[in-house]
């Protein structure tokens, strides 16, 4: 596979990856995008974005292509509601939108841009100069190597180009374990902005006919010890446990879960490796 030259290179096609390689196409760089994953998921932590991004999305003329949102008053962080009503036009933002959808509007803007986008294709490691940095990848068709003025990654908080970098990621270790989870079929009492119970928290909101994403939130969960994904059995449980409904029948379009870890990157730039997002 034949190198390939470009200004950037940006390793990761989530939101943070494609909405930087559509504004530096439109400060005339060259990009190079690099995804590991061969197709998107379909699946989405986010299901909204704050009014923020929606202003940000309207400056580049974007927003009409999300239809017509549903803006929420009221929203949350962390299981703290925020009540926008007191404030004349204000809102937290749009809601009912997956993030799969909002990275399906940024890859088609990146890529009109002229943003080229390689899907399967994933890092493996980095050699950066004084003049250039040079990526290798692993790619359906074998290995192959990229050369770029400058590299970023946008590949997450386990990001693979952060410590090949060398970047430090100092912080606060998992403490406890919280689950999430697509439900089909049981049509769940809504509890959108988080409910308080005995031992933990749990929320709970329609995503589609059919499906509702909750969240369970226990005290006093710690962290798994391995890597197995979270099963659905354990989300139940953990539900169960909680609200003292059985969910365990129930089908599933999607299980995750997340702790409450908390690290940044000492820095955000290495020379001519850069990193962006959370």
């Amino acid at each position: 596979m034949a190198d390939t030259d470009t200004d950037v290179i940006v390793v990761g096609a989530g939101p943070t990856g494609l909405t930087l390689a559509a504004e530096l196409r439109l400060g005339g760089a060259r990009v190079t995008v690099v995804e590991r994953l061969a197709e998107p998921t379909g699946q989405s932590r986010g299901l909204g974005f704050t009014a923020r991004a929606m202003e940000a999305f309207d400056q580049r003329g974007l927003l009409p292509r999300f239809g017509m949102p549903e803006i929420s008053p009221v929203g949350h962080f962390g299981g703290v509601r925020f009540d926008y009503t007191v404030l004349p036009g204000a809102h937290f933002g749009a809601r009912g939108i997956p993030q799969s959808r909002t990275e399906a509007v940024l890859e088609g803007w990146a890529t009109e841009l002229g943003a080229v986008v390689h899907r399967g294709w994933e890092f493996t490691g980095l050699e950066a100069g004084d003049a250039a940095v040079e990526i290798t990848v692993r790619t359906p068709e074998g290995p192959g190597r990229l050369r770029a003025s400058y590299l970023v990654g946008a590949d997450g908080g386990h990001s693979p180009v952060r410590e090949a970098a060398g970047i430090a990621f100092p912080g606060t270790p998992a403490a406890r374990v919280m689950y999430l989870a697509d439900v089909v079929g049981r049509g769940l009492r809504p509890r959108p902005l988080g409910e308080r119970l005995e031992h933990g928290m749990v929320m709970a909101a329609p995503l589609t006919d059919g499906v509702d994403r909750i969240i369970v939130c226990p005290d006093g969960a710690p962290p798994r010890e391995d890597a197995a994904p979270v099963t659905f059995a354990e989300v139940a449980d953990a539900w169960r446990r909680l609200t003292g409904e059985d969910i365990a029948d129930a089908g599933t379009e999607w299980v995750s879960s997340f702790t409450d870890a908390t690290r940044q990157a000492a820095t955000y730039r290495a020379g001519r490796v850069l990193l962006a997002g959370d």
